[in-house]
């Protein structure tokens, strides 16, 4: 085997990986349903600060993350820290709300934002079957505004906030795991308030369970993994096939919500979700299309 088929194969293994436990991660949020989402988020933000403080040391990257993250870089890492705080939140509460099914259709129009963001804010050209994937999409979810069905504003957040935050992190000079670790190192305070505040009032629910203080303690390997995971995907294999793996998560997520946690699907669902699987199967097969023909070119 080459160097380059084992790095394919390592790449793709890790790819499939991090989307699947990014897809799986309702259910362990569904065992935090009694702990309010913000305490969860912030549980989230500690303890996956902890771990990566820890990776950052016995790395020995600490001087190069705070080189990095300096002027223009430390202030689009500030954004970026608010978009995927406000991407968790949503998603943390959509699970104990108990509309996993509208946050997998948010995850689905994902990667079709990101088409429309590159072309908006960073000028990227628009090939025509993307902008045929965009239009069958956008149609979904205007389908889906105008019939009511769904809390159609999860969607929205969920997609629009992970699409402005990977658009910061794409132009900020800075590599996945120090930017991470600078966000998080921005969200520790902030966090450490609201439980503080928490504890304050009475309202903690860390030291209230044993079992659910493990939980909230594994949060941050549970958010840390996935993200190293698809970090060093992203270095091994090519955009396109990254492209398909993502629809990994929304997938998983969706066939929770039906068949673990009986959320109904309306028939706006079914056209809406059908509408949208044909953007992404039609965005998916331009770029393999497009990879395919800049290898042979």
């Amino acid at each position: 085997m080459s160097n380059a088929q084992g790095a394919d194969r390592a790449g793709l293994f890790l790819g499939i990986a991090a989307y699947s436990l990014w897809g799986v991660l309702p259910l362990y949020l569904h065992l935090l349903q009694v702990v309010p989402a913000l305490q969860v988020l912030s549980h989230r933000v500690l303890w996956s600060l902890l771990l990566l403080a820890v990776i950052v040391v016995v790395l020995r990257r600490v001087r190069s993350i705070a080189a990095a993250a300096r002027g223009r870089t430390l202030l689009l890492l500030v954004g970026s820290a608010a978009l995927i705080a406000i991407n968790w939140l949503v998603y943390i509460w959509s699970v104990q709300h108990e509309h996993v099914l509208d946050a997998s259709l948010g995850y689905f129009i994902n990667p079709l934002v990101n088409v429309a963001l590159g072309m908006l804010v960073l000028g990227e050209r628009l090939r025509r079957w993307q902008g045929v994937a965009i239009g069958l999409a956008a149609l979904g979810v205007l389908l889906l505004t105008l019939h009511g069905g769904g809390a159609l504003w999860i969607p929205l957040a969920l997609a629009l906030s992970f699409g402005g935050y990977g658009l910061l992190r794409k132009v900020a000079a800075i590599d996945a795991l120090g930017g991470l670790t600078v966000e998080t190192l921005l969200l520790g305070p902030p966090a450490l308030a609201v439980l503080l505040w928490a504890e304050h009032s009475g309202t903690a629910a860390f030291g209230g369970s044993t079992r659910i203080d493990l939980l909230l303690i594994a949060a941050g390997v549970v958010t840390a993994t996935p993200l190293l995971l698809f970090a060093a995907a992203a270095k091994r294999l090519p955009y396109a096939t990254m492209g398909l793996l993502q629809y990994i998560a929304p997938t998983l997520q969706f066939l929770e919500a039906v068949w673990l946690f009986g959320e109904a699907v309306l028939p706006v669902h079914i056209a809406t979700f059908a509408l949208i699987w044909s953007g992404c199967a039609l965005y998916a097969w331009d770029s393999l299309r497009a990879y395919r023909a800049a290898v042979k070119g």
